[in-house]
């Protein structure tokens, strides 16, 4: 959607308009549940999250001042959601991350083959070992095809950092999946 019709319709949801507010949830839920899930790695809490995430955007959409595109504050607001339920889980309880039992993460190959399978669960292994800011960095940039600069905005920290901890991640990832080429040369 070009900017201005996303502007015209965030005023329209403004003004009362809940066809208009309906419209954006259609063209913003599945970016949101895949950024949602790609932190989270569970199907249900994903969906909470994206959901939460619209009703807070309904809640506050009058101090919305466009500063930034609309899919970057909800963005923002789904990261940070994600982020919170993290510390919930880890405050509350260490459970155990079950990846047979969930959708792959977004962006990463489907499965078709029992090889395919493992290096996807290896994959998302990997990612789900990093620290929260360089996964929150890999998944918005890598997975959900995001820029630097968008990143940035959403994680409320600078393009450098972006970079750093994009840097960072990939390379620990690297290190961890090293295997995966052996296996394959092999």
């Amino acid at each position: 959607m070009p900017a201005a019709d996303e502007q015209q319709m965030i005023q329209h949801v403004k003004d009362g308009n809940r066809e208009a507010f309906r419209i954006l949830v259609e063209r913003h839920m599945k970016q949101a549940y895949n950024i949602a899930f790609g932190f989270v790695n569970n199907h249900d809490d994903a969906q909470d999250i994206a959901q939460e995430s619209f009703v807070r955007v309904y809640q506050s959409i009058g101090e919305f001042r466009g500063d930034s595109g609309f899919g970057t504050w909800l963005y923002r607001i789904v990261a940070n959601l994600s982020l919170n339920r993290l510390r919930k889980k880890k405050s509350s309880s260490f459970r155990e991350i079950t990846l047979a039992d969930d959708p792959p993460a977004p962006g990463l190959p489907p499965a078709g083959d029992l090889h395919q399978q493992d290096v996807r669960m290896h994959v998302e292994r990997a990612l789900h070992e990093l620290p929260t800011l360089q996964r929150a960095v890999v998944i918005l940039r890598h997975l959900n095809g995001l820029s630097t600069r968008q990143v940035s905005v959403i994680l409320r920290c600078s393009e450098g950092t972006v970079k750093t901890h994009l840097h960072r991640g990939l390379k620990k990832m690297r290190s961890k999946l090293s295997f995966i080429k052996e296996d394959v040369l092999c």
